[in-house]
């Protein structure tokens, strides 16, 4: 901020905790020249969410004691440093085989961000589906397992696989609703539970297979839209 900038912040500040104004203009001389040397690269406003006035108003609402520069610039610092960790670092347009130009355009952006005459460049997010070419592959094998991958990866995860086996054979999908007999949730495998002489289980192993019990419930609710 330049002393002028200083000047105007201070009379915010004044007018917000009466108790900093200095009525004295050598007083008022002095206070301006020590915050501008501890301000100075601190800048009054950005076009990305900076405003030294909002971190005046936050401290005095939050803290009883007079505002001090290093309060200001404190709050700067932390605002920068958010900036720059959500800033990912585009590729610049440069040639690569150019180091220097390359380097001097990276650090370039990262500047503009520090400052906040840029705003961060965040991760791009996926909103416009998958790419065609991997939609028609996925309609092709009908899953994004492809069927070889699928068969080597039903050793490792046998009820997932005795599951899509009964689908695939027109039986009811036992996960889709929960156990009555050890009270599995949706999704979840059934578990072997045994009693022990007290009446409490002993044992939570999971099962391959699901309990009689929930393979009923699972059919009379594939049964029930057909009946009716």
């Amino acid at each position: 901020m330049e002393p002028r900038e200083i000047a105007a912040a201070l009379a915010y500040i004044g007018r917000l905790d009466p108790r900093t104004i200095r009525t004295d203009p050598s007083e008022a001389r002095d206070q301006i020249a020590q915050w501008h040397e501890l301000l100075s690269c601190v800048p009054f406003a950005t076009a990305h969410g900076w405003d030294v006035r909002e971190a005046i108003r936050a401290h005095v609402l939050a803290s009883p004691y007079p505002i001090l520069p290093v309060d200001v610039a404190r709050t700067w610092r932390a605002h920068r440093r958010d900036r720059l960790d959500r800033h990912t670092d585009p590729t610049p347009a440069a040639d690569p085989d150019d180091v220097t130009i390359w380097r001097a355009e990276l650090l370039g952006a990262r500047q503009a961000v520090a400052v906040g005459a840029a705003a961060p460049s965040t991760h791009r997010q996926i909103t416009g589906g998958p790419h065609p070419d991997v939609e028609a592959r996925l309609r092709a094998i009908g899953s994004c397992i492809p069927p070889a991958v699928r068969a080597e990866l039903a050793r490792y995860r046998p009820a997932r696989a005795a599951r899509e086996a009964a689908v695939a054979a027109g039986q009811p999908d036992a996960l889709s609703v929960a156990c009555p007999w050890c009270h599995a949730r949706e999704g979840e495998p059934c578990r072997s539970r045994r009693l022990g002489l007290d009446g409490h289980a002993r044992g939570n192993a999971p099962r391959v297979t699901p309990h009689p019990s929930r393979v009923d419930l699972a059919a009379a609710g594939l049964a029930r839209p057909t009946a009716a």
